[in-house]
This record gives structure tokens, C-alpha cells and sequence, in this order.
């Protein structure tokens, strides 16, 4: 048995925000022009949220406008200071792009394990209906403020199958009034969450300091990309470096992460794995990757050759509907919850 502990944070962490407002601004974009080329970036703190990166789209659309929706749809003031500095994407990039290669350099990862249903960690589950539930909670009892994050210290088997839960930590940003009372709220919820997934708990820990009521971006900073192991898969398995927010689908970083999680689902169904990592490399410009490399519980497994074709840039796009998606969404609690 060991111990292994995994984190999420909340959908008003002043980070996560960040990446929804990524994710917003191009939802707009690809909403009008399916060619729009984007790495978008945000950083917030102190009464300022700048917004910088790159755009090339016909698409009209107004930052200021979906920055001061997102800011209050997830519960914070919206008379923040707005800096655009949105530039256009290189055409030193556009040269590879527009035929088809990959948006950048990098490695990518996916990871499935048999463990629940959902082919993701039990523990990743929990902690993403827990934060989904959180959401819902402070948008109807205005004790709850919306910055906050949580900690499994989970107990493992051989397989890393959750078995016990050494202690859950709560930190979250609330009125401090009835203390007590908020406490109890939380860990009553948590226990149903818990009960569903028959795991028992066996310490809760809510707020070490004992107190957080000054939260979000007036109490610290965020930025886009900070959080891509919660986008992931909290700690569970490798991450390639790249954020997954606020880029276009032809950027690898995205698209060949949610490929990667694709074909480690498929073996580890097809193959009756207890878990399945893959790794997935590509060269910018280029379609193909350079490499697949698929492991298992079992062992290393013999990678198809018509693999390389069916995780070209182009396919991929297309495949898994990329242009389609809601990317402000998956921002909210990790990209991959099925």
C-alpha cells in the first residue's frame, strides 16, 4: 500500500479563471471563422486583467465584453481594469499550419486506467464532481465565494486503485460567517460524493490557516496555463508541458493531448488493461508525429503503423470535432471527465 495525493482547484481560482477567459475568447473566434488561429493569454491580479497572445481570425469580436461575462458568471466583480495587447499569430507558423502541420513542437500525453467507469482515476472523479458541486453551492448561498481548491491523500494498491482516504483538505473562500455551519455543508456533500464512489474518509481538513475570505484576483494572481495538471489528470500520470487553454485545435498541445487520452481509452478497453499511458510527439509544420509510444500494466505495446496517419494534425482536427467544442467549459474543472 502507499500514499499518493492529488489536487483540483476550483472554477474561480484566479488561474482556472484565466483559462476560461483563453477559452471564451476563442470560442468566439472558432465560432464565427473555423481558420482562426489562436494562442491567447491571460494574467489578472491586482485590478487588472491583460490579455496577450496571438489572433489571426476573421471573426469580430470584443475581449472587454466576454472578459466581464466570464468574470461574472464565475462570481467576481467585473470593474476590473481590461488590457488588450492581442497581437497576430507569426507567419513563420502559418507557413507549416495552413498545409495541414502541427501548430508547435512538444510532447503529449493521455492516460486511461480501468478504475471507474469513466476510464479516470476514482480519486480525479471525485475531486471533479466535488469542485462542480462546490460551483452550484456558492451560486445559491452567498456564504461561498468562488476562489478555493481541495486535496485527496488517498491510500493505493499495486494498481494505484484508491482503497482509503488518509485525509481530504478543503480550502475555500467563504464569508466566515457560520463557520461551523459552511464547514458542515461541505463535508456532508462530500460524503454523498464519497459514498457514490464507496470510499470512506477518514480526517477532513478545512481551511489549515483557519481562515480564507480574501480570494481571487485580490488576493493573488492568475494566468493562463498554470494549472495543466489539474487540466490533466491531477498528478496521476505525465504531462507534456503545454497548456491546453486558449489555443486553436491545429496547436498540438491541445489536440494531440485529447488524441493521446483517446487511444490509451481505446487500448486499455480493447486490450483489458488496469491502466494504459501514451505518449505522442510532434514537429511543428509537420502532420505526422515523430513517435507513439504506448504503455500498459502488462507491458510496452507494438504501435500500428497506420497509427502515424490516424493522428495526423488535419485527422485529429476532424476525428474528435475539435472546432466544435466548448473550450470555456473544459476550462472550468480538467478537459478530460469521460
Amino acid at each position: 500500500m502507499k500514499i499518493l495525493t492529488n489536487e483540483i482547484v476550483f472554477r474561480g481560482h484566479p488561474d482556472k479563471v484565466c483559462d476560461q477567459i483563453s477559452g471564451a475568447i476563442l470560442d468566439e473566434c472558432l465560432r464565427q471563422d473555423k481558420n482562426t488561429r489562436a494562442g491567447i493569454e491571460v494574467c489578472g491580479g491586482k485590478g487588472k486583467i491583460f490579455i496577450t497572445g496571438e489572433i489571426t481570425t476573421k471573426a469580430k469580436y470584443n475581449i472587454k465584453k466576454i472578459t466581464k461575462r466570464v468574470l461574472e458568471e464565475v462570481g467576481y466583480r467585473t470593474n476590473y481594469t481590461i488590457i488588450d495587447n492581442v497581437g497576430k499569430q507569426s507567419s513563420d507558423i502559418a507557413l507549416g499550419v495552413d498545409k495541414g502541420g502541427a501548430g508547435d513542437n512538444g510532447i503529449m500525453f493521455g492516460f486511461a486506467t480501468a478504475e471507474t467507469y469513466k476510464l479516470l482515476p476514482k480519486a480525479q472523479v471525485i475531486l471533479q464532481e466535488f469542485s462542480e458541486y462546490y460551483d452550484k453551492l456558492r451560486q445559491i448561498d452567498n456564504r461561498f465565494l468562488p476562489d478555493g481548491k481541495a486535496e485527496i491523500v488517498g491510500f493505493y494498491d499495486q494498481n494505484n486503485y484508491l482503497i482509503g482516504i488518509k485525509e481530504i483538505v478543503i480550502c475555500y473562500q467563504n464569508t466566515e460567517i457560520q463557520r461551523a455551519e459552511t464547514d458542515k455543508i461541505l463535508m456532508e456533500g462530500l460524503t454523498e460524493i464519497l459514498k457514490r464512489y464507496k470510499v470512506n474518509c477518514d480526517k477532513f481538513i478545512f481551511n489549515p490557516t483557519g481562515k480564507f475570505e480574501l480570494g481571487g484576483f485580490d488576493a493573488d494572481a492568475g494566468l493562463t496555463g498554470r494549472k495543466i495538471v489539474v487540466d490533466s489528470y491531477q498528478g496521476f500520470a505525465p504531462v507534456g508541458g503545454g497548456c491546453l487553454n486558449g489555443k486553436d485545435p491545429t496547436k498540438v498541445d491541445l489536440t494531440g493531448t485529447h488524441k493521446a487520452r483517446e487511444l490509451a481509452k481505446r487500448f486499455c478497453k480493447k486490450m483489458g488493461l488496469k491502466y494504459c499511458n501514451v505518449q505522442i510527439s510532434y514537429a511543428i509544420g509537420l502532420d505526422e508525429p515523430l513517435s507513439i509510444y504506448i504503455s500498459g500494466n502488462k507491458s510496452d505495446i507494438v504501435v500500428p503503423k497506420e497509427l502515424y496517419a490516424e493522428c495526423a494534425v488535419s485527422k485529429m482536427i476532424k476525428d474528435l470535432k475539435m472546432l466544435d467544442k466548448n473550450y470555456e467549459k473544459l476550462a472550468q474543472f480538467g478537459h478530460f471527465k469521460d
